[in-house]
C-alpha cells in the first residue's frame, strides 16, 4: 500500500466532525459567491469543522470572509469525451489552490480522464507543485484501491450512486463506507452523499467514518424546497 503524502494526523481537526458542502445549482440565485460565502460562514459559526466549496471564485469568497476556515475545494467541469467532472485536470486544481483551498477534491474513479492525464500524475502534481493534500471522490472499493495506489490522502464516498458503475445504488453509501474503513488502511474516510438527517450522520460515524459531509439536507435550499412542494402538491 502506497503511503500517503499527508498522514492522518494532518486531518485531525476533522475527526468525528461535520463538514458542510455549500453549493447551489447552476442558475440558482443562491449560486453567487457572496451568498455561498455567507452560507459557509453560517455553517462554520454553528460548528462545522470545514466546508466543501466549488469553483475558484466561490473558494476565494469563502476565504475572504472566513480566513481561518478549512476549505475542501473542487471545480466542476464537463467534457464531451469524459464523464469525470470534479476537478478533472491539474490546471483546475491549481486554480482552486490559488483561490485558497486547503484540500483539493478530485474525481478518483476509474473512468477515463479528459486530456489523457493519469490519476497518478494528477495527484503527484498536486502534491509536488501545490503542496496540497488530495481528497479522492470515489464510487467503489476498486476505485479506492486505485486512488490509494496513486497516492490519495483522503477518501470519500462522494460518487457512490453517481457513476455508471453505481447508477443502481442510492446514497448514502454505507456499504462502501464499511468496505473503505475495513480495507483502506490508515487513510481517513469521509462519508459524503445522501446524509439526510442527524441520525444518518451519526450512523456514518458509528460505521467508522473519520468525518461526515452534509450538503443538500442543510444547504440545498433549491432541492429541498422543490421536494417539499412536490410532496404538498401530491
Amino acid at each position: 500500500m502506497v503511503a500517503p503524502r499527508f498522514a492522518a494526523d494532518w486531518f485531525a481537526p476533522l475527526r468525528d466532525r461535520a463538514i458542510l458542502s455549500c453549493q447551489a445549482p447552476a442558475g440558482s440565485p443562491l449560486n453567487e459567491p457572496s451568498i455561498i460565502a455567507a452560507t459557509a460562514l453560517a455553517c462554520l459559526n454553528n460548528g462545522a469543522a470545514a466546508v466543501r466549496i466549488e469553483s475558484p471564485e466561490r473558494v476565494a469568497a469563502v476565504r475572504a470572509i472566513a480566513p481561518d476556515a478549512l476549505i475542501i475545494g473542487l471545480w466542476k467541469q464537463t467534457y464531451p469525451d469524459s464523464s469525470v467532472y470534479i476537478t478533472p485536470q491539474f490546471h483546475h486544481a491549481a486554480a482552486i489552490a490559488a483561490a485558497g483551498a486547503d484540500i483539493i477534491a478530485i474525481d478518483a474513479t476509474a473512468r477515463p480522464r479528459p486530456g489523457g492525464e493519469t490519476l497518478s500524475d494528477l495527484i503527484a502534481r498536486i502534491h509536488d507543485e501545490l503542496d496540497k493534500p488530495v481528497m479522492a471522490d470515489l464510487d467503489t472499493l476498486a476505485s479506492a484501491e486505485g486512488a490509494i495506489a496513486a497516492g490519495a490522502d483522503l477518501l470519500g464516498t462522494t460518487l457512490y450512486g453517481y457513476t455508471e458503475a453505481t447508477a443502481h445504488q442510492t446514497p448514502p453509501g454505507f456499504d462502501l463506507l464499511t468496505d473503505l474503513v475495513a480495507h483502506c488502511g490508515d487513510r481517513p474516510v469521509l462519508c459524503e452523499g445522501g446524509i439526510a438527517s442527524p441520525a444518518a450522520a451519526r450512523r456514518a460515524i458509528d460505521l467508522g467514518a473519520f468525518a461526515v459531509v452534509i450538503g443538500t439536507a442543510v444547504t440545498g435550499i433549491d432541492l429541498q424546497t422543490a421536494a417539499y412542494c412536490r410532496a404538498v402538491a401530491g
